[in-house]
């Protein structure tokens, strides 16, 4: 039986994600509601669904069987706990949450409720990721004792759009969201294919210099002036990670956002913004045509009018030769992506997860290691670099 979906926030993610969710069969009737009314009217008539809530507790008081958060991102902790107490199954854009209590209280009602919860890390699904996981399970690695994974996403292209749209006439406050807390794009793409966990970190953080407001502690929201950061991260089983979550770069963001290497005893595989290698002790490999991906949608599309154009890469992007697209429904085959290639997996894998019952691959414990490791950074960062052990909530239940 299709279940009924509410998605909560109506911005730019939710409109792409809204076309996928109305197209998986095993989704029926999708509400929305905003604290903006006029952007939920606008998306429920744009996209054909079945009608808005006034409110978020109004959806939660309705029959929706689901409901999917694009809220802003240092909100979603208590959001979802509120929902999944309310009997909804719940798909979370990232982070999962802002602190380990927030982290904590979502574990603790996924526990007892029994309810699907999962967290839509793009990087999961990214080819790298994907290639990665693959030769890790093969074994070509060797032993995997290093990582790094680059999350360089410039100001410059498109944020100062993104946030002027979310966060209305104090969007600055709200741009200077500290980068270490935002961590999954690059640590979920390095533990999602190296599937184990942090035990400590030591960060540093970049003082902003740019002096237009944004990342200026004395308008920031969150007390942040770090516009740049770099963690170091000890594994559980030896070995180590580097993550760099950088805001102000001189790198083409817009073409590749995250970007990941991996070195073993026997091999390694890196990445630049346009190229990929595997290598070994006999030489390199360019396999970055398997990596490729290829556009679904025009950046012209009217349905990104209110994306900035150097965004609109991450919401028109296809798989890659790399991914498995078999597994995923027929209805798919001829629609819009995004973030190379990720969209259409997040979403089949939550339908999966709520129709079966079953764990999907980025559960609340699994959230939990791709998003405490940043919070505990921060901390690091704020404390001159000083190492901190990140706290493990486990393997999630069998």
């Amino acid at each position: 039986m299709p279940f009924s979906l509410g998605l909560v926030g109506a911005g730019q993610f939710a409109g792409q994600f809204a076309k996928l969710f109305r197209a998986h069969p095993g989704v029926g009737d999708i509400f929305v509601t905003d604290l903006l009314p006029e952007r939920a009217e606008q998306l429920a008539s744009q996209s054909h669904l079945s009608g808005t809530f006034p409110t978020f507790d109004a959806m939660l008081e309705s029959p929706v069987d689901a409901v999917a958060i694009f809220t802003q991102r240092w909100t979603h902790g208590p959001l979802v706990v509120q929902a999944l107490r309310a009997g909804k199954h719940v798909y979370s854009a990232v982070p999962m949450a802002i602190t380990q209590e927030e982290i904590a209280a979502i574990i603790d009602a996924v526990r007892e409720t029994g309810l699907t919860y999962m967290m839509g890390e793009t990087s999961q699904y990214i080819p790298a990721t994907v290639y990665a996981r693959k030769r890790i399970a093969e074994g070509a690695f060797g032993r995997l004792f290093y990582a790094e994974g680059d999350y360089v996403h410039d100001m410059d292209l498109g944020f100062y759009e993104a946030y002027q749209y979310s966060g209305g006439e104090n969007w600055k406050a709200t741009a200077s969201y500290p980068p270490l807390l935002y961590p999954t794009h690059s640590v979920g793409g390095v533990l999602g294919a190296w599937q184990v966990h942090a035990v400590s970190v030591s960060a540093i953080g970049v003082t902003d210099d740019r002096g237009d407001g944004v990342f200026d502690k004395a308008i920031s929201q969150f007390n942040n002036e770090f516009s740049n950061a770099t963690a170091l991260f000890e594994v559980a089983g030896g070995g180590s990670f580097r993550t760099n979550e950088f805001r102000r770069v001189g790198y083409p963001s817009h073409i590749r956002e995250s970007r990941f290497r991996f070195f073993g005893t026997e091999g390694s595989f890196e990445q630049l913004a346009t190229s990929s290698f595997w290598q070994n002790k006999q030489g390199v490999h360019d396999i970055s045509e398997h990596l490729q991906v290829v556009p679904t949608l025009s950046a012209d599309d009217p349905s990104l009018q209110n994306v900035a154009p150097a965004l609109r890469d991450a919401f028109v992007s296809g798989t890659a030769p790399v991914h498995d697209r078999s597994r995923l429904p027929r209805e798919f085959d001829h629609m819009a992506n995004g973030h190379e290639g990720s969209h259409h997996f997040l979403v089949d894998d939550f339908v999966t997860a709520v129709e079966t019952r079953s764990l999907p691959p980025v559960n609340a414990w699994v959230a939990a290691r791709y998003t405490l490791p940043g919070i505990v950074a921060h901390e690091s960062a704020l404390s001159n670099g000083a190492r901190l052990p990140i706290p493990d909530f486990g393997d999630a239940p069998a």
